[in-house]
């Protein structure tokens, strides 16, 4: 019965959970820290992932490095970031940009090189801006990499997010899990799971809904 509680201790514990009013505030805190650190990190990885799937200087100066830090898994900064900073929200941020960068760094990457480099050079010997060039032709080649990339990140953002939640927060659905395991409490934990699952699988659908309408070529 503790171990494994059947479907209605689950449900009432969920009801209890809604009906208390911490669920909406668990929620919004859980999805302020997904979206906000996949914005973030997905921006910041398509940016480099340009930079280096483009410019052979850049790549050899970072793409190193990249590949040393990606298999390094959010969870093992947590005590790190604690130290660095504090229980601030910056800290649950960090962990959750730290899993979605590299994702959507190495798809760019590697969607940029797939570009063919014929339609490059003719556009620069017809005299095309580079800015307009990589904005035109680079970035709308590599884009179907690329909204792999962010889909895979929607998943590992809630991968995360157990990391982040984990890093002393005080509300949170994972944060709440934590709190249901500490006091025994196993029809919370498995409504928690539930949650978050449902909540992960939503994003997930939602952002494939996006993308077909956005890459409709591909």
């Amino acid at each position: 019965m503790v171990l494994f509680p059947p479907p209605t201790v689950v449900a009432a514990a969920v009801l209890e959970w809604i009906r208390s009013g911490q669920f909406l505030g668990d929620l919004l805190a859980s999805l302020f820290r997904v979206t906000t650190g996949f914005i973030l990190g997905g921006a910041l990885g398509i940016l480099l992932g340009i930079l280096t799937g483009q410019f052979p200087v850049v790549s050899s100066l970072l793409s190193p490095l990249f590949h040393i830090l990606r298999p390094i898994p959010p969870i093992a900064f947590v005590p790190i970031v604690i130290l660095w900073f504090g229980l601030s929200e910056a800290g649950k941020l960090f962990l959750v940009v730290w899993g979605v960068f590299f994702t959507v760094w190495l798809s760019t990457h590697i969607g940029v090189q797939k570009v063919d480099r014929g339609l490059i050079r003719a556009a620069l010997m017809l005299g095309t801006p580079r800015r307009q060039m990589l904005q035109e032709i680079v970035l709308l080649g590599a884009l179907p990499y690329i909204v792999v990339g962010l889909r895979t990140a929607v998943s590992i953002s809630f991968y995360t997010l157990v990391a982040a939640e984990l890093a002393g927060a005080f509300a949170g659905i994972v944060y709440r899990i934590e709190i249901a395991q500490q006091n025994l409490q196993t029809g919370q934990v498995m409504g928690g799971l539930a949650a978050l699952g449902l909540i992960s699988f939503a994003a997930d659908r939602l952002f494939s809904a996006l993308a077909e309408r956005t890459v409709w070529w591909r």
